[in-house]
């Protein structure tokens, strides 16, 4: 996309998103403790102001019954905090929200019933061939009985490889939204650490790095507890060797190949070693945010082609797709191709749609996905694709970093300036 045309698009997005009208008064809500089945009581509440950053404004604190009351002093966008055992629990306050509840858990540092569910790790070089650009992404189930959240000053941590250079980072709890968040270094160099809640129900974790790269990489995943599924998506262009006693088996796709290990045991031997150059294709990205592949059109609830893919994305859903059908990660490529173009692409679906949150929507997040609607705005939908595009040309090495940084900050400004506008 030219930089004009990019211009162009966002000054018409500006243009024809509606007014949101912007409510003051009081939020009324109620808190319940989902681990004891009864009203959370004496929980703080605080409100918290999304404009120019996230800025605390009121706060108080449930009663007997688990019921909050805030002021809402400022016209705009909130989320509603609660802090139970530790942990931070939200919703979303748009504009126009009158009530909200709130489900959370009792914490521990150690869980029982947690286990990874997937390690996939996506590669390629960029253009130069000289850098090799990883994302990998964790994916981690709570099946705690009675449910619990795992929360300490390190609830998850991972290993990767030592001369990585971080270039993003993201988490999703349950039924929330993705957010930005930065693991922290660990005492080993190469040891990191996820300082976010995990909430029973599936929470996702992933990380953007590069490495350099002198036409061959040896890497190997590290994973700290047992292990469903390993998977390696990378270019057909690569030469993919197992090492040092590896088990992985190949999984044909269009434009890429993907090697899987399956029921990974803590200390398994899953190194390997790639050579040659390449990018995954664009066309290999194109899904759409509720995890099915893309259709062109507004409906998001499109079967997946071939119809064999599992559509159950819920939190703890299990793999979806069996892992030896021609397409073994369905339920996760969303989440591995789009990146943090997610952030925005599901606050903006979210909060343009002016709908105060749902009783019934799925807590614990930081605020939910979008809802799948079978005809999407088109304008909401324009957004989203080209968040997305943007993402994925980073990714494929189309768009320079200035050139990046540049339209993306056009994007933001376009969606804060349609969200305050009342």
């Amino acid at each position: 996309m030219t930089s004009s045309k990019f211009q162009r698009l966002c000054a018409s997005l500006l243009f024809a998103i509606p007014a949101i009208a912007a409510a003051q008064g009081t939020i009324t809500g109620t808190v319940k403790n989902m681990t004891r089945n009864k009203p959370s009581a004496g929980d703080e509440v605080t409100l918290i102001r999304l404009q120019q950053g996230m800025q605390e404004s009121t706060k108080t604190t449930t009663d007997a019954k688990g019921n909050f009351t805030l002021q809402v002093p400022d016209a705009g966008i909130h989320l509603v905090r609660v802090t139970h055992d530790k942990t931070p629990y939200f919703r979303p306050a748009p504009p126009g929200t009158e009530s909200v509840e709130v489900e959370v858990f009792d914490s521990a540092p150690k869980v029982s019933g947690i286990e990874w569910e997937a390690d996939v790790m996506r590669l390629q070089t960029d253009e130069s061939g000289k850098r090799m650009r990883v994302v990998e992404n964790f994916f981690v189930k709570n099946d705690s009985n009675p449910k619990k959240t795992q929360y300490s000053d390190r609830p998850f941590d991972f290993w990767l490889p030592t001369d990585a250079t971080i270039s993003g980072s993201a988490a999703l709890g349950p039924g929330g939204m993705p957010v930005q968040s930065s693991p922290m270094p660990l005492e080993e160099k190469g040891h990191y650490a996820f300082v976010f809640p995990i909430r029973p129900g599936e929470t996702r974790f992933q990380v953007s790095y590069e490495l350099p790269y002198n036409g061959t990489l040896t890497l190997g995943p590290r994973p700290t507890m047992k292990t469903g599924t390993i998977a390696l998506m990378m270019p057909k262009t690569f030469k993919f060797e197992a090492a040092g006693g590896a088990q992985y088996n190949l999984v044909e796709e269009l434009n890429a190949q993907t090697y899987v290990a399956r029921d990974i045991a803590p200390g398994a031997k899953l190194g390997f070693t790639v050579s040659g150059t390449g990018q995954l294709p664009r066309d290999a990205a194109q899904t759409s945010a509720d995890g099915q592949p893309a259709t062109g059109g507004g409906d998001s609830q499109a079967a997946p082609a071939g119809g064999s893919a599992a559509t159950d994305t819920k939190p703890g859903g299990g793999l979806g797709t069996p892992i030896d059908t021609p397409d073994p990660l369905t339920k996760y490529k969303w989440w591995i191709l789009s990146g943090l173009a997610l952030l925005l692409a599901v606050a903006a679906g979210f909060f343009l749609s002016g709908k105060p949150a749902q009783p019934a929507a799925a807590a614990a997040g930081v605020a939910p996905a979008v809802p799948s609607a079978p005809s999407a705005p088109p304008l909401l939908q324009t957004l989203k694709d080209e968040l997305f595009a943007l993402e994925t040309d980073r990714a494929t090495g189309k768009l320079t970093e200035a050139e990046y940084t540049e339209q993306k900050a056009a994007l933001e400004v376009v969606l804060k300036r349609a969200i305050n506008r009342s």
